[in-house]
């Protein structure tokens, strides 16, 4: 094996960081690696976690995947860091942490964010000024309300990082920012690329925001090497550089190949995304669409539904299934389920635009009220949400040939064949299931070698064609009947 060709690919997620060594020579991943987080929750929609279980489960996870690879630390050439979007951290002028990190998935800000969305002037003022229609999980309320609740903590802000900017700090002392997480955050313009420091300025007239923030760097630009003393923690090559890094949907664009018009990159999580490579940023007037900067030179725009794996989930739970049980009553029930609709909707929704919305079940009868029939349709109510979104992406001019499916429910034939139907197009998965990971990884051979983006994700991105899947005509038919009445149940609402 080549010195020349050892990337380590690190993702950190909410509920845990994974960690991959991936040979770019031959594009094969040598190791894997995890470690877990804990989350802190209220009951008024507080998600955060402590930054310090990142830089632990990050060390972990890398000396796993190494030991896994059977591969020597100091033949690492670069490392690329993935990182759950929209987080808030803080750092006082001695890098350390003041406060643990408010995450995408908090709500406890959503008075902030109305505030500052009619600052912006509504969601139509939000899109023309910013490219997005801010919501409660982007970074922008998160500050208003530190400033509000915390005004000890505001006042000793020297860094305003993301997640994956963080550990990028922890890695090389430098703080620095990429443009596609940077899209997240709500206080940056996904047009120009460009910080909106008026709007940090309507937040805090001091200044102090606009000078924390970290140096916009491009995606193909290495950061530095790792400071000496983390390498000998993690048991790297001092020489490592880092790369860029990005936000998880982006490096998981890159780890799905998903860098140019064509493709669409699905993900059935605990919640569930669709994107899409543009060359151009067409802002979408609906303000599900974010359109978000890639990682990759262009932009992605991307919709979210908040209800995926994590309502299939409930409904298996409810009924003591195991996932084989579980598909076996999802393949017996007839497309449509007979009848029964379920509007999954037990987070709130964003897609469709509904976040107050709870959970709800249609057309029960005497006869059709059986557990196969409810395990089809909550499977079937949760990919009708991405099928919405899917049709908001190619309103604004997105082609699809086709569909490349990760994350959990990707795994499961028959949720595969229902997505290929219901979307009405060629679903396919990749081999590397950990995307974002591997998209890191081969971002930062992107940035070590210099090699174009496109050679390398050619040969270190590779489909399973076992997996292929095919829309059938006459389901194709069937499960449009079953959505136009799921819209019409929507409508309701």
């Amino acid at each position: 094996m080549t010195r020349q060709s050892l990337f380590l690919g690190i993702d950190c997620g909410t509920q845990g960081t994974k960690a991959i060594v991936l040979d770019a020579a031959s594009g094969k991943v040598l190791g894997l690696g995890a470690a877990a987080h804990s989350l802190i929750s209220g009951a008024n929609g507080r998600r955060e976690q402590h930054p310090q279980e990142w830089l632990d489960a990050l060390t972990e996870s890398t000396h796993r995947a190494l030991q896994q690879a059977g591969v020597d630390g100091q033949d690492i050439l670069g490392i690329g860091v993935s990182g759950q979007q929209h987080g808030l951290v803080l750092l006082d002028d001695q890098g350390q942490v003041l406060r643990p990190a408010k995450l995408w998935c908090d709500t406890e800000t959503s008075a902030e964010n109305a505030r500052l969305l009619q600052h912006l002037g509504g969601e139509s003022g939000a899109l023309e000024r910013l490219g997005v229609a801010i919501a409660p999980g982007y970074t922008v309320s998160k500050l208003l309300w530190t400033l509000e609740q915390h005004p000890e903590v505001f006042a000793r802000i020297a860094h305003l990082l993301l997640p994956h900017d963080y550990l990028n700090y922890w890695l090389t002392g430098r703080a620095c920012a990429e443009y596609g997480d940077a899209s997240g955050t709500g206080y940056f313009n996904v047009r120009t690329r460009q910080w909106d420091l008026p709007l940090l300025r309507h937040i805090d007239p001091s200044g102090c925001l606009e000078a924390a923030l970290p140096t916009l760097i491009e995606a193909n630009q290495a950061l530095g090497t790792v400071l000496p003393a983390i390498a000998e923690r993690l048991g790297i090559n001092p020489g490592a550089i880092v790369s860029s890094g990005g936000g998880d949907n982006m490096m998981g664009a890159i780890g799905t190949g998903n860098i140019a018009p064509g493709v669409i990159t699905m993900s059935l999580g605990s919640s569930g995304t669709v994107y899409a490579f543009a060359d151009q940023p067409n802002v979408s007037a609906q303000a599900a669409v974010a359109t978000f900067c890639s990682s990759s030179g262009g932009w992605l725009p991307l919709i979210c539904t908040m209800n995926l794996t994590n309502a299939t989930g409930v409904i298996r739970e409810l009924f003591e299934l195991d996932l084989v049980a579980f598909n076996t009553l999802v393949a017996q029930a007839p497309i449509g389920a007979e009848g029964v609709s379920m509007l999954p909707f037990l987070n709130g929704e964003r897609v469709p635009a509904l976040p107050h919305a709870t959970g709800s079940l249609h057309g029960l009868t005497m006869t059709n009220l059986t557990r196969a029939n409810l395990c089809r349709a909550v499977v079937e109510g949760t990919t009708f949400g991405l099928r919405q979104g899917l049709d908001l992406l190619r309103q604004t001019g997105l082609q699809s040939h086709s569909i490349r499916l990760i994350g959990g429910g990707s795994k499961s034939p028959v949720w595969r064949q229902m997505v290929a139907d219901i979307m009405d197009t060629e679903v396919i998965c990749t081999e590397q299931s950990e995307a974002a990971a591997l998209g890191a990884a081969i971002q930062a051979a992107w940035c070590q070698s210099g090699e174009s983006l496109q050679a390398l994700c050619a040969r270190c991105v590779s489909l399973d064609p076992a997996s292929r899947t095919q829309p059938v005509a006459a389901r194709v038919k069937a499960y449009q009947q079953a959505y136009e009445r799921y819209q019409q149940h929507v409508a309701t609402l």
